[in-house]
């Protein structure tokens, strides 16, 4: 495939097509660059650009120029040291254009292209292919969004909403009808007119006649008005309501004394990138934060990520809440509703199973889809093999992934909101 480049000069805000061909020329590259910069930074540059690198001998671009042309004769100077077939070696540095290496006199090569992305298109990438999966529209009250739609043709309205081929073709329809039978008429009487001519000549009185009728008809005819009122047509515009679908995120985050300050904060990066995957892709979403210990409350995004307190663990006190709040405020006719926990898995035992009571009766009927996120490098606790059986009956909706550093936030991320086909 050959590429054209656009080096016009563009004014200001006027090459936008030309980034977007290049943005999509080197996606590979790009959402490679986007995957490493999510697990390396922190959470207050989350959503900041990037600046992407990529290697010289990637960018090189197709060039016309002419050819030498003719018969050319060159004539070889001889050497001692390489017969016919020989390998010439590579000189040794000074070709990767990289730098870091020792000076050298031999080679060439190319440095890296670098540019810089927006955070809109940083955040483009990150989530691209992703959704909530099992988005149902349910019914909607109170929407306030609207769009115009087409719908049909008004006699009246605004002129520059004017349908100019409707407007003329009503126009013509008139004419045919008010002018058909004087039309008809003018072209009896210049027949008759014409025949006159040619076999009576001398009959001056029939001729003078025909002609003050064929006069009169014209005139009749041409009062008649091109264009009248009545035949103005107008595209009619109407708003009507913007379906979207509305959803509800949960949020659940263990804060207990088994959660280690680097535990805490591989959840509350998953978690951001969860609530600015949802903030950017769904207008009518609401998320709802719970925090737990040995209690569970909901609270404030601020309190959420940057709380200090901590306690016991009993998990089974953050899904009652959770039930309570789905009860009180959010219908399942009317919202989507999703949930996400991010724990160690450290709980008490006895918890666990009434945690995966909870869920089979109480939560999972009524939700569209549930994750669980382990953040711990040991082996599975309790809470998880109980998990496992809320996956075997609910395995459309509910799934489960650990986390053992922070450079698996990402990929266990997209693992669980990844699109699926829609069969």
């Amino acid at each position: 495939m050959s590429y054209v480049i656009d080096r016009r000069l563009n004014g200001k805000n006027k090459s936008t097509v030309n980034r977007q061909r290049f943005l999509r020329r080197y996606r590979e590259h790009i959402k490679k660059a986007v995957e490493e910069a999510v697990s390396r930074r922190s959470i207050t540059d989350m959503e900041h650009g990037e600046q992407i690198s990529i290697p010289g001998r990637d960018i090189d671009e197709p060039v016309l120029h002419h050819g030498r042309g003719g018969r050319q004769t060159i004539v070889h100077p001889g050497n001692k040291e390489f017969t016919t077939g020989d390998r010439i070696p590579r000189p040794q540095g000074g070709g990767g254009g990289r730098g870091g290496g020792k000076a050298s006199n031999q080679g060439e090569g190319m440095d890296d292209f670098v540019f810089q992305i927006t955070q809109e298109e940083f955040l483009d990438f990150m989530f691209e292919d992703l959704e909530l999966p099992n988005l149902v529209k349910r019914h909607l009250t109170g929407s306030d969004t609207f769009k115009t739609v087409r719908a049909g043709i008004s006699n009246e309205g605004n002129p520059s909403r004017i349908n100019i081929v409707r407007t003329l073709r009503s126009a013509h329809a008139r004419r045919i009808a008010l002018s058909g039978s004087s039309r008809g008429k003018l072209k009896v009487a210049r027949a008759e007119l014409e025949r006159l001519k040619r076999e009576e000549p001398d009959n001056f009185g029939d001729i003078q006649e025909l002609e003050a009728e064929i006069a009169r008809l014209r005139a009749r005819i041409e009062r008649v008005p091109f264009l009248d009122t009545f035949d103005l047509k107008y595209n009619l515009l109407v708003k009507q309501p913007n379906p979207s679908s509305k959803a509800v995120m949960f949020c659940l985050m263990d804060v207990s004394g088994s959660m280690t300050q680097a535990t805490k904060d591989i959840a509350k990066r998953f978690f951001i990138l969860l609530y600015l995957f949802l903030k950017r892709n769904y207008d009518k979403i609401e998320v709802v934060f719970i925090r737990h210990h040995t209690s569970a409350r909901e609270v404030d995004e601020e309190e959420f990520f940057y709380s200090r307190e901590t306690g016991g663990t009993i998990v089974s006190s953050a899904l009652k809440l959770m039930q309570e709040i789905m009860a009180e405020r959010y219908p399942i006719n009317e919202w989507n509703i999703y949930a996400a926990q991010a724990s160690d898995g450290d709980n008490w035992n006895d918890d666990s199973p009434i945690c995966r009571d909870i869920l089979i009766k109480q939560i999972m009927p009524f939700v569209q889809y549930y994750t669980y996120v382990e953040i711990t490098p040991r082996e599975h606790q309790a809470l998880w093999y109980e998990y496992e059986q809320v996956c075997e009956a609910f395995g459309d909706t509910f799934a489960q992934q650990q986390i053992v550093s922070a450079a698996d936030i990402y990929p266990v991320f997209r693992e669980l909101f990844h699109r699926r086909l829609v069969t």
